[in-house]
């Protein structure tokens, strides 16, 4: 019968069949997993011609900018300025005018690759003036703050001092241009009738054409021209025998000790093939007081019944270093050279100053100046007019480069 028909053993299902199967599949799991993964960290770096992030398809028309090729014009004489970087306490308003200066400088130009109107433009110079009246003290506390004034002798030694000015103005012009060039361009085009347009491939921000196109090509003419002067003035230095007169009272005095551990090492295609270990320690003696040729100023008010000393802030009077080398292993490929050893000198020197100049030493010098000038002229001020108080003021006194170094400019 049809129902009862045999119809055979049903088909046998082979391993390699099930094998291969199982084996796309897996190779198809495998793909998916790795497109979304793709997907999700990967974001391909594909320049956008209106500059910024690649993801973002509209950007509102007042915020392109649309550059245009301008040549940079600092404005700023580098011999004149590494002078004024030398002193700045001295030369207090040149440094402000070098400030100035420079900022406009950098202004114009980012004003000229945006290629904004004249009448904007035009605004440029009294919209920064509205902000060069704090900017320039920013400038100057910071510059001060970050450089050692009374350092000229060693870092004439070790010809570092002009090099030493420019790498502390960097520094502090780092700090202020990107929020400078953001502040007076935006007040402008607020203002102003043009709005930014953006074109072209690997568009800049204001800020970073300020600092790739305006401060870093001037630091680096100013770092050329810090090295010649700075070999020159060394090569002159102390060739003749100098003797002058001092008045000078030193109230505190560090002593400390530090060291420091360099390894130099001789790449061949990338690979270290020898080093040299340097272990350097080194004292310091280091005085504080007041230069009494500066200022020492003694006055009697009749109506206050006050006698008032007046001294200068207190500086660094000497400062006196002795590096010892502890170890020296030259690797078999490497010499060691002259300078190694007198940047690693100049470096604990100058972590020595920059250690007590961090300190409390100068209050602490003034306190002793203090006690000082009453053990020496109470006697005399109550033997004028018992009424008579002692007063003691301190006052900053702009430092005048020294004769001996004056001659080697």
């Amino acid at each position: 019968m049809a129902d009862n028909e045999y119809q055979g053993p049903p088909p046998i299902k082979r391993a390699s069949s099930i094998y291969s199967i199982g084996k796309k599949a897996l190779i198809i799991t495998m793909l998916a997993v790795t497109a979304m993964i793709l997907l999700k960290y990967y974001k391909p770096n594909i320049p956008n011609p209106l500059g910024g992030d690649p993801t973002i398809t509209h950007i509102p028309k007042e915020l392109h900018i649309n550059y245009i090729p301008a040549e940079y014009n600092a404005n700023v004489d580098e011999e004149d300025a590494l002078v004024i970087l030398s002193n700045p306490n001295r030369y207090r308003r040149d440094f402000d005018q070098l400030v100035y200066d420079f900022n406009l400088s950098l202004l114009e130009h980012v004003a000229n690759r945006m290629d904004l109107s004249t009448d904007i433009k035009s605004r440029l110079e009294s919209e920064y003036q509205k902000h060069h009246s704090y900017l320039k003290d920013l400038y100057f506390q910071d510059f001060i703050a970050l450089k050692d004034t009374t350092d000229s002798y060693q870092q004439l030694w070790y010809e570092t001092e002009n090099a030493n000015a420019v790498e502390v103005l960097n520094e502090v012009a780092s700090k202020y241009t990107c929020p400078m060039i953001n502040t007076v361009v935006t007040s402008l085009l607020q203002s102003g009738s043009s709005p930014l347009a953006g074109a072209g491939k690997y568009v800049e921000t204001p800020c970073g054409v300020a600092l790739k196109e305006g401060l870093q090509p001037m630091m680096k003419r100013l770092e050329a021209k810090a090295a010649i002067a700075d070999f020159s003035r060394a090569k002159g230095f102390l060739e003749e025998k100098v003797e002058k007169a001092i008045s000078e009272l030193a109230t505190m005095e560090v002593r400390d000790k530090k060291g420091l551990n360099t390894e130099l090492k001789t790449n061949v295609w990338g690979v270290n093939v020898s080093s040299t270990d340097i272990e350097i320690s080194a004292i310091s003696i280091l005085k504080i007081g007041f230069k009494l040729n500066d200022l020492f100023e003694i006055s009697v008010d009749e109506k206050r019944n006050a006698v008032t000393v007046t001294l200068p802030e207190p500086q660094i009077l000497s400062h006196e270093v002795y590096p010892r080398v502890d170890k020296l292993e030259v690797g078999w490929m490497r010499e060691v050279q002259d300078e190694d050893f007198n940047k690693n000198f100049n470096l604990l020197r100058r972590e020595f100053r920059t250690d007590a100049l961090n300190s409390d030493i100068m209050s602490k010098a003034k306190q002793e100046a203090v006690e000082l000038m009453d053990l020496m002229f109470s006697p005399v001020v109550a033997g004028l007019n018992k009424r008579y108080k002692l007063q003691i003021r301190f006052k900053k006194v702009a430092q005048e480069v020294d004769a001996d170094l004056s001659s080697l400019n």
